[in-house]
């Protein structure tokens, strides 16, 4: 084997007060599916705080709370109504402040979620705006426009929301008669604010504050490039724009370069405290525009999604693994790994599909962006009506242990989903009738929604909906639940639950300085990695058993065989 050239972040001095997110293990938390305490049916904050020493025995650094605020659902929270305050069927500010002084005291960190493009229509602001007059004061905070045609019967462009049909809506005026029409880049329950008017901006800047005063560590912004917009007299047609991944920035609504401007306001306002607040940015970009949202001088972190896209392949993960310390070092800003989230089909089964209809390019619901890679999201199959014989099941959560192993001794932040640790699968049996998401009955036939990811927690196998709550889950959990629950797993050594919690106790130990040296093996397939500190990481992409490199294995994602081979879809750390 050979020492490649070094993939490298310039070395920093770190202060763990002050850069604790660098190289951050942070744990999402969609909550009204993670633990129910009142019996509703529905997750609540209470229920994390339950549930805090099962996070702190996991070993996280932080959680990424999903939208907790007052909210009709419409995107399953993402649709907020009052961001200054806790959804009713949640919690109140006050479980929100025993919650994260819970979480403090177990030594984790608290990021929220900030959803800055869009308010929902209940939002006390766009209520206001529907009983002002066109060109008020309180439109303005809104994009408002006037239709086309007779009457302006027809929306001003022939633009379509994300979630599909136009995007816009036309309202009655206050006078009952057929008025204006908003513009809502989601569903139509979110219209979009106008980042053009200083309340809007202002309001913010109050919001940001408000939850960092209660101990909020960081944010994370939601479609953090999507806020400024260039709307014209005369909208062009949406055939007539360039592309929403551009480049140049040229788009009427998508990563224009003035959204930086709100960042540089944002970054002062989180420096005003000690420590600085964090944020990472939801940001479908370029890749070449990526780094300005991780900018120092910006938001500090922007999520890459190459490892989400990319195949179950060595070259893959090796390109975008380069590339994207690349892009970090030029930028003095950290990595960030994620394989699963909310809004995509779990890495467990993706990665087991192998039989499955031919690989389409990936779409984000969220944004409608093309999403870089060939991987199979899955999308397809789930549509198909997810037939189980084209998943290998053990394959998908043997290749989804090796693919986090690595990523978790990767430099840089390591984001993880609620219940991979417990290895599961997406959830494919939802009756149509008991679906939540938007996207689903907004694209009939062509979008099967996110509601699979979301499906509470199992927690213990014996109890009603499976320890969740004392009753029941607001969406239906598989009988196949009852062998991954939580508490079964804390049993099995070599559980994945456990697997996840070795890996974030060791990573915690070895993590050094931001570098990494690939180190050439004779296999292609074979991905092997140094770290500071002589910390190794292989991983075997092939489909057959190879030499194990010499060195004292500190732990495998699989069972090793006692031949001294690396057997397929496995990872081992080990020290030299």
């Amino acid at each position: 084997m050979t020492v490649s050239s070094h993939s490298r972040q310039k070395t920093r001095q770190l202060s763990p007060a002050h850069d604790w997110w660098r190289q951050a293990s942070v744990y999402q938390i969609y909550p009204r599916s993670f633990h129910d305490s009142n019996g509703d049916g529905l997750g609540d904050l209470p229920g994390i705080t339950a549930k805090v020493p099962y996070l702190r025995k996991l070993g996280i650094d932080a959680v990424w709370l999903s939208p907790f605020y007052p909210s009709a659902l419409a995107d399953g929270g993402y649709d907020v109504d009052d961001y200054r305050n806790v959804d009713p069927r949640l919690g109140t500010l006050a479980d929100f402040d025993e919650m994260t002084a819970a979480l403090h005291e177990a030594g984790i960190k608290l990021i929220v979620d900030i959803v800055p493009n869009h308010s929902s229509d209940r939002h006390e602001w766009f209520r206001e705006a529907l009983f002002s007059p066109a060109g008020s004061p309180a439109r303005d905070r809104y994009i408002f426009r006037d239709g086309l045609g007779p009457g302006g019967n027809e929306p001003p462009s022939d633009w379509q929301s994300i979630f599909g049909g136009s995007a816009w809506e036309r309202i009655t005026e206050p006078d009952g008669t057929p008025g204006q029409w908003y513009l809502h880049l989601f569903a139509k329950e979110q219209p979009d604010f106008n980042w053009e008017n200083q309340e809007v901006r202002e309001d913010f800047l109050t919001t940001l504050r408000f939850w960092a005063d209660r101990g909020v560590d960081g944010f994370r912004v939601d479609v953090a490039h999507g806020l400024t917009k260039h709307l014209p007299e005369t909208l062009p047609a949406e055939i007539e724009m360039p592309g929403m991944a551009s480049e140049h920035g040229q788009h009427l609504f998508w990563d224009r370069d003035e959204v930086h401007d709100i960042y540089a306001q944002w970054r002062q306002v989180f420096n005003e405290y000690d420590p600085p607040r964090m944020a990472v940015a939801e940001a479908w970009v370029h890749p070449s525009r990526r780094a300005r949202y991780a900018s120092p001088e910006g938001l500090g972190q922007a999520f890459n999604f190459d490892l989400l896209t990319a195949d179950f392949d060595a070259a893959e993960f090796r390109s975008s693994i380069t590339r994207n310390l690349a892009e970090a070092d030029a930028t003095g800003a950290s990595s960030t790994w994620v394989f699963s989230n909310h809004d995509v089909v779990r890495h467990p089964t993706r990665y087991g599909l192998s039989a499955a209809p031919a690989p389409v390019a990936a779409v984000d619901t969220e944004t409608g962006t093309p999403m870089a890679g060939g991987a199979h999201d899955g999308k397809a199959w789930l549509l198909a009506g997810a037939p189980e014989h084209e998943l290998n099941r053990d394959l998908g959560l043997a290749r989804a242990k090796a693919a986090t192993l690595l990523m978790l001794a990767l430099p840089g932040s390591a984001y993880l989903y609620q219940g991979e640790e417990l290895g599961l699968h997406e959830v494919t049996d939802i009756p149509d009738g008991q679906r939540q998401d938007p996207a689903f009955f907004r694209n009939p036939g062509v979008d099967i929604g996110r509601d699979g990811c979301r499906v509470p927690l199992p927690w213990d196998a014996d109890h009603t909906a499976f320890g969740f709550s004392a009753t029941g889950a607001h969406l239906p959990q598989p009988q196949w639940f009852s062998k991954v629950a939580a508490e079964l797993q804390e049993r099995n050594p070599r559980s994945t639950l456990n697997l996840y919690r070795k890996a974030l106790w060791l990573r915690g130990i070895l993590q050094g300085p931001e570098e990494l040296q690939w180190i050439e093996e004779d296999d292609p397939q074979v991905l092997h990695f140094a770290r500071p500190q002589g910390w190794h990481s292989v991983t075997n992409f092939g489909n057959k058993p190879v030499p194990l490199p010499v060195g004292l294995v500190l732990l495998s994602s699989g069972v090793l065989p006692q031949d001294g081979t690396l057997p397929p879809a496995t990872t081992v750390w080990m020290t030299r």
